[in-house]
């Protein structure tokens, strides 16, 4: 266990604070710990049809470059993650869902943050609004379910979220974990 002695600095941004903290370790050592703490989120690996999935390309500011990914985003304030990955999912690609499954629940960077991700698949699939995110949202894209696993092996995708929300999706589709009223 670790013991926070005092926080040394603290960044408080729109949507997250940070804060670097004076530890005690367990050993009795002193040293520092990063802490951000981030509100929960929902991603959404969203099906048109069986062997398609909607994916965004947007640009990520920490690294740099354009990125494919599915579509995700912050809860807002007394919203659920089930209605902040149908909004996140409208928003970003201009669909609702009819269908929305809880695939998995993980902390996508447990060292420094108390972030949650919750993932989920959607199907029945409907066209609802033209009018995206375009401050975060470059496109959308239509991508085949085969061609994203090579997307993958190749690195061209290397989002956590992403990798871990259409694998564990494979998975459990593989394993026959998936409802049966999935894909009606």
């Amino acid at each position: 266990m670790e013991e926070k002695i005092r926080t040394l600095s603290t960044l408080y941004a729109r949507h997250f604070s940070a804060s670097l903290d004076e530890v005690r370790l367990r050993t009795g050592n002193i040293t520092e710990r990063i802490k951000i703490d981030h509100p929960e989120a929902a991603a959404v690996v969203a099906f048109p049809d069986p062997k398609r999935i909607l994916m965004v390309r947007q640009w990520r500011y920490a690294i740099g470059r354009e990125t494919l990914e599915i579509p995700a985003g912050k809860i807002d304030p007394g919203e659920s993650l089930r209605e902040c990955a149908r909004r996140e999912l409208l928003e970003e690609t201009g669909f609702n869902a009819q269908n929305l499954f809880s695939l998995f629940r993980y902390y996508p960077a447990i060292g420094y943050s108390n972030e949650v991700i919750e993932i989920f698949a959607a199907s029945e699939l409907t066209k609802t609004s033209e009018k995206l995110d375009e401050d975060e949202i470059a496109r959308v894209e239509l991508v085949d379910l085969d061609h994203v696993f090579d997307l993958i092996s190749r690195g061209i995708i290397q989002d956590g979220k992403t990798v871990i929300g259409i694998c564990l999706f494979r998975a459990l589709a593989e394993r026959k974990e998936i409802p049966a009223n999935f894909f009606r």
